[in-house]
Formats: structure tokens, sequence, C-alpha cells
């Protein structure tokens, strides 16, 4: 059975096993870091930027076998009624497993429940299609973005396609 639990400083170093070369680095964090390869470093000290903010929340999926996969959540309006998904990564050992529709759907009934959210959203390049199609199956739905993002990633131009969850 999966849990939800905030992230630690010893997560990061599972966390960076995971992401094995410079694409899977980009799908996951875009170009919120400085640059592959990530370290652990980098990952706890992104976060302690973020760890005294009322909106900025590191999550950590775990089982009996120990942690599995990994997101953030963080506010994107003042009045804190949307929350944005991001990170999301699971332990590349357990792809394709059911393990990141788990994570995703325990952070949806978090997200509506505790937090009482009206809407998440969450970005995915259009070249991750397993991202973008567990995004899918746990309910979000594509919209049609004011300004499409266009990211220029290992010499290619990949677009970030916008999706959102209601609390219907």
């Amino acid at each position: 059975m999966l849990r939800l639990r905030p992230y630690k400083a010893c997560d990061a170093e599972k966390i960076v096993s995971w992401i094995t070369d410079e694409e899977m680095f980009y799908k996951w964090s875009a170009d919120r870091y400085q640059g592959y390869p990530i370290t652990k470093e980098d990952i706890n000290n992104f976060y302690n930027e973020n760890a005294y903010k009322d909106d900025f929340y590191e999550m950590t999926a775990f089982n009996e076998t120990g942690i599995v996969g990994h997101f953030i959540m963080r506010f994107i309006d003042q009045e804190k009624k949307i929350l944005r998904f991001g990170f999301v990564i699971v332990d590349n050992t357990k792809q394709g497993k059911g393990y990141g529709k788990e994570m995703l759907t325990l952070a949806i009934q978090y997200a509506f429940h505790i937090l009482k959210v009206d809407k998440i959203t969450i970005g995915v390049f259009d070249n991750n299609k397993p991202a973008y199609y567990c995004y899918k199956s746990v309910g979000f739905k594509e919209i049609e973005p004011r300004q499409v993002e266009t990211y220029t990633i290992l010499g290619e131009e990949w677009k970030c396609i916008e999706l959102e969850l209601g609390r219907d």
C-alpha cells in the first residue's frame, strides 16, 4: 500500500538515482535546475530556498520497500484555491506498474480534502507520453493555455501541455 509523507533531505539521494540520463532530467525538471547531472545537494538547496513558505510542499511516496515516488505541490494563487503539481517522478525500476497513478491519486485526495483546493494544474512535455497518459488516467484534462510554453532543450523545441483537474 502506497502512502505519502513530507519529503526528507535523505530522500534526495534516492531521487537522483532515478534520473539516469539528461533527457529524463529535463522531462522531470524543465529548466528549474542548473543542469545535468543533478546532485542530492541541488535538490535540497532548491527545497531549502522554499522551506519556510506556506505555499510549497515537497512530498514523498513510499511503501514497505522504501520510497517509490516524489512530487511537489505549490499554490499558484493568493487565495490558495489553485494548486500546481510538479517534479513528479517514480522510481525508474518501478515505472509502468501503477505507482505513479496511485501516488497522484493520493496527492489529489490530499489536495481536495485536506488543502481544500478548487483546482489542480500540472504541465507535461509533449514528448513525455507515459507521464501524459498517467495524468489523464487520474482525471486531468488537457486545457488550452493562454500562451503555449515552449522550451529549447537538448537542441529541440519541447512544448508544454497544460492539464487541470477540478474539484467536481
